[in-house]
């Protein structure tokens, strides 16, 4: 990395402080990243010198928040490799992009008999869409298994994808047990049996290089609040082929052409799914997320995150009555730990690391089925990042077993 590991957290103001007068370990980031002064930094900017509304006024104003929203989305097509911007839809969040190709290209091309292929590990947001589209054309979703230490099952994936799948949707990274899913052979499969494939980038865009070329996705969404950005500004990336023959997701402002009386025309490329006032702050600090990731390098990021689960996960795995799940080797894990500690319960768990400063995640983690297919209700989940640090690491690892000895875990 350019900047050390201190110099990073000092861009992080949030991260000094403490917590139940413990400094904060924060390792919730599969469910919101942090921001970093810069980004904070842009967004304030924009409101204080720049606010207005873009694509539609000619004054000053109107055109640098115009050009600063456009420079956005060419910071996402390069930091994804998308071929040209039209490709790259501002949305509220992944969950509102993966809804939108449901709801017009699903629409579309789903019929009564037809097959939707998705994993049993999606997250509720790359699941519903499917599960009621599929209701609502009787059409039959289907489910990949997994195989025993939570990689997706390709063996599985062959023989439930055939000629009547239309679309198969998969996380590229999965947000409970920390598993990478391999959309580029994937995506080969689906398009030998001509059906199109979305990926559920959430989890693999903060952490990994992705490139739409390579991976050959025919859809792919993520969120900002996952990599830096903030809250409420997420992308859509679409093959233009495949975006140019879909109808709207919205109606209203800036997504026309003409309107009379009795009929509309859409505008080109990417502004026919840009209905209303968008998010425009939020796409501009995705930008300076973009930015800010560029500068640390994101091949660094990934880097550092592997570190730190080399690190962290033997030394979970030498805690007697804690169960990790997923895989057992760190070089196959992302930054996310899922586990349990005895028959103590997630929420249970969480509260005492809370006492102890440490924030992660308890619950089902909106992905029910998938824990319904482990025999589980819920897990415990810390999930790093490149901020966190080996202490961080350290601190997990003592506060759980704190725990353990106070809830008297596998003593009696």
């Amino acid at each position: 990395m350019v900047k050390s590991i201190n110099q990073i957290r000092d861009d992080f103001p949030i991260l000094s402080q403490r917590v139940n007068d413990e400094r904060l370990v924060y390792l919730d980031n599969a469910a919101t990243t942090q921001r970093p002064t810069s980004v904070l930094n842009q967004v304030l900017s924009f409101y204080q010198t720049d606010n207005a509304n873009v694509h539609r006024g000619v004054h000053t104003l109107a055109e640098r928040a115009t050009s600063d929203y456009e420079a956005a989305r060419e910071k996402v097509r390069k930091f994804i490799h998308a071929t040209d911007t039209a490709e790259v839809i501002f949305t509220k969040g992944c969950t509102d992009s993966l809804n939108l190709v449901a709801a017009t290209y699903g629409e579309q091309n789903v019929s009564a008999g037809d097959e939707i292929v998705i994993s049993i590990m999606e997250h509720h947001s790359n699941l519903i869409p499917w599960q009621q589209l599929a209701k609502k054309k009787g059409a039959t979703l289907k489910y990949i298994g997994l195989t025993p230490d939570g990689q997706l099952d390709m063996a599985d994936a062959a023989n439930k994808i055939t000629d009547r799948t239309k679309i198969v949707a998969l996380t590229h990274a999965s947000n409970v047990m920390g598993t990478v899913t391999p959309l580029k052979e994937v995506a080969k499969l689906a398009h030998q049996h001509g059906a199109v494939l979305v990926g559920d980038g959430a989890q693999a865009v903060p952490h990994m290089q992705v490139n739409m070329q390579e991976l050959d996705v025919d859809f792919y969404a993520f969120s900002g609040h996952k990599m830096l950005a903030p809250t409420g500004i997420g992308v859509l990336y679409g093959k233009r082929e495949l975006l140019d023959r879909m109808p709207p997701y919205q109606y209203g402002g800036e997504m026309i052409g003409t309107v009379t009386e009795q009929d509309s025309t859409w505008a080109p490329l990417p502004y026919k799914f840009e209905a209303g006032t968008q998010n425009i702050a939020g796409a501009i600090g995705l930008g300076a997320a973009i930015d800010y990731l560029n500068t640390i390098g994101i091949k660094q990021v990934a880097t550092r995150e592997q570190e730190l689960v080399k690190l962290v996960l033997p030394e979970l795995l030498a805690i007697d009555g804690l169960t990790v799940y997923g895989p057992q080797e760190p070089e196959r894990h992302t930054g996310v730990i899922s586990f349990n500690l005895g028959n103590l319960h997630p929420h249970d768990l969480a509260t005492a690391l809370d006492m102890e400063g440490v924030a992660v995640r308890a619950g089902h983690h909106c992905a029910q089925p998938l824990m319904n297919y482990l025999g589980l209700e819920a897990t415990a989940r810390a999930s790093f990042y490149f901020y966190n640090t080996n202490e961080d690491a350290k601190r997990l690892v003592d506060a759980l077993k704190e725990a353990k000895e106070f809830f008297r875990i596998g003593t009696i």
